[in-house]
């Protein structure tokens, strides 16, 4: 892997994060993770502090474990995602002078025309595909605050939601609900798109609240025990 030490350790450890190879129970230290990566203990504590900052990894006793987040916390977070992703499209509908940059619809609309082409295997890190493609739509809509605020919610479920993408078949559904409902906004079919969104991201918390259950099971009894 190219580039700077400190973001090689980065990417690799926040690879190992994001496929599950560290579990709830798991605590691991600068100097383990130092002498397993074979590099000195400054671009561990720099990728730490940048895992950390995803909402991927949190301080813990005798080292960092893996942020899982509880099923009371991630309801409220869903509640807070659905009302700021809504929210870019509800503005666009209440306010006509408001128009989503067509010109980043496109762009978006053929990264993910590339990706149904052909779809990636069934892997947790395809959720960083997947919140590029909720924070570009939010982004189009012209609010730089509500992206912002989408950024927060998403590093804290992103632990949960990468579960969502092991499932056969998740992966192309989602490409597919994404294309219809950016081509629906780029068509100014914005009530279709709303509808598609809001069901697109889980018009009913139970639901979600349910794959989050399954999500916090694979994650408390994933993954072997590291350094």
């Amino acid at each position: 892997m190219g580039g700077p030490l400190r973001d090689q350790v980065y990417l690799t450890l926040r690879d190992e994060v994001l496929g599950g190879q560290w579990a709830a129970a798991d605590r691991v230290t600068e100097p383990k993770l130092a002498a397993r990566l074979g590099v000195s203990r400054t671009p561990v504590r720099e990728a730490l502090a940048r895992l950390v900052a995803d909402g991927l990894v949190q301080r813990a006793d005798y080292g960092y474990g893996v942020v899982v987040p509880s099923m009371a916390t991630i309801r409220d977070l869903y509640e807070l995602r659905i009302a700021v992703e809504l929210r870019g499209i509800a503005r666009a509908i209440e306010n006509p002078q408001v128009r989503h940059d067509p010109d980043a619809l496109a762009t978006e609309l053929d990264h993910w025309y590339a990706l149904r082409a052909d779809p990636p295997a069934p892997a947790p890190e395809f959720v960083l595909e997947d919140e590029r493609f909720h924070t570009a739509l939010l982004a189009a809509s012209g609010n730089p605050e509500l992206v912002s605020a989408l950024g927060g919610v998403t590093r804290r479920i992103r632990a949960v939601r990468m579960y969502d993408f092991l499932i056969e078949g998740r992966i192309e559904t989602s490409i597919a609900e994404h294309i219809e409902i950016m081509e629906r906004v780029q068509a100014t079919e914005l009530d279709k798109a709303l509808r598609l969104l809001h069901e697109h991201i889980g018009a009913s918390l139970e639901i979600v609240v349910e794959r989050a259950t399954r999500a916090l099971t694979a994650r408390n009894s994933h993954g072997p025990t590291i350094g």
